[in-house]
């Protein structure tokens, strides 16, 4: 088993990683929760393939466990369904000396840590993520929120789970897409830091590779998150680098209606950026190249004609690194060399340009 330290001034928990950990969950969390209740939430996907495993082995260590499901998607992300899982929650008598779980994925994550966040001014949560892009990234951190109408992530709240168990063997059971729209997110912390990680991306080269290396690229990728989160929980500086990609990604994504998945939207963002950043001479000749080779080589997308849209700047005029009136843009010097750059509010248009990439 491969175990990461989270450790935080006011909260420090573990990420468990290996195959098969699913069938251990029930020890695993007796190890840090006492006997309680426990709400169990999944979505309308998740929940078929795993709830009742789960909530089986949970119970048989002496939980009390209450399965919870909602519709999969993002449009669950919501103010609405956090309050149908509230008034269940509360219908069932959870009192705050309880807890939830996390089952699935990362719209599961989001939601269900920003549950245990609000449910009585906050309760006992952990993490046990189900996708790739949850398993190497949203699910360590303690980043929860749903969206308001189109803005993602508006409403939300730094809370940190009492720990994470990640099982590599539930990738198995998504469709290609889903899979390889996590791996966006890795290679975003393999160009951040370069080194192992970035010399393990060069040799994933499909689908099959990913679930071949999904140990190894998790381990690498928490670890950095880890790092980086230690150094600034609550993204007062450092932290901003793993937004990188984001700004124009969650603009596009937005604009998308469902249509692109969170990984290929950071992945088109990624190389916009970084298109616009190395035609200005900020970021090094090629580099731009390098991601976009990375990125082909498993089919995820690399632009998209929701860059002509000036929607895109409305969207970017609500990001949550909008500071006192600057924009600060996530970009790469070299691979392993990110960098923030502040433009002022108003000039981001004439900055990124976005248009000029579809040319």
């Amino acid at each position: 088993m491969k175990i990461i330290e989270v450790n935080l001034p006011d909260h420090s928990y573990n990420v468990e990683i290996e195959t098969g950990i699913l069938n251990c969950t029930g020890q695993l969390v007796s190890s840090v929760w006492s006997e309680r209740k426990i709400a169990l939430v999944s979505d309308s996907n998740v929940a078929p393939l795993y709830q009742e495993r789960v909530a089986g082995a949970l119970e048989s260590v002496g939980f009390t466990v209450h399965n919870y499901q909602f519709p999969a998607g993002e449009a669950s992300k919501s103010l609405g369904v956090l309050a149908d899982l509230t008034r269940d929650m509360a219908a069932d008598g959870f009192t705050r000396d309880d807890g939830v779980i996390a089952l699935g994925g990362g719209v599961t994550g989001d939601l269900a840590g920003f549950l245990a966040a609000t449910y009585m001014r906050g309760i006992s949560l952990i993490q046990i993520p189900t996708s790739l892009l949850a398993q190497v990234d949203s699910s360590v951190g303690g980043k929860t929120a749903v969206d308001l109408d189109t803005t993602k992530n508006i409403i939300g709240s730094f809370y940190q789970p009492d720990l994470v168990i990640i099982d590599p063997e539930t990738l198995n059971t998504l469709d290609r897409r889903d899979l390889v729209e996590g791996y966006g997110e890795i290679v975003k912390v393999a160009a951040l830091i370069d080194g192992k990680l970035w010399d393990l991306v060069q040799d994933i080269n499909s689908p099959e590779d990913i679930l071949a290396n999904a140990e190894e690229l998790s381990r690498l990728s928490i670890q950095y998150k880890a790092d980086v989160v230690m150094g600034d929980e609550k993204e007062g500086g450092l932290r901003q680098v793993l937004n990188f990609g984001h700004t124009i990604g969650h603009a596009i994504e937005a604009l998308a209606d469902g249509d692109l998945r969170h990984g290929e939207a950071v992945s088109i963002g990624m190389v916009a950026i970084t298109r616009i950043f190395e035609e200005k001479g900020l970021t090094q000749a090629g580099v731009n190249q390098k991601l976009i080779d990375r990125l082909q080589a498993v089919g995820l997308p690399i632009t998209s004609p929701l860059l002509d849209s000036d929607a895109v700047f409305d969207k970017i005029k609500n990001d949550k690194k909008n500071h006192a009136g600057h924009l600060n843009l996530i970009y790469l010097h070299q691979i392993g060399g990110p960098a923030i750059k502040s433009i002022p509010s108003e000039g981001i248009r004439d900055f990124l340009n976005i248009k000029a990439l579809q040319s």
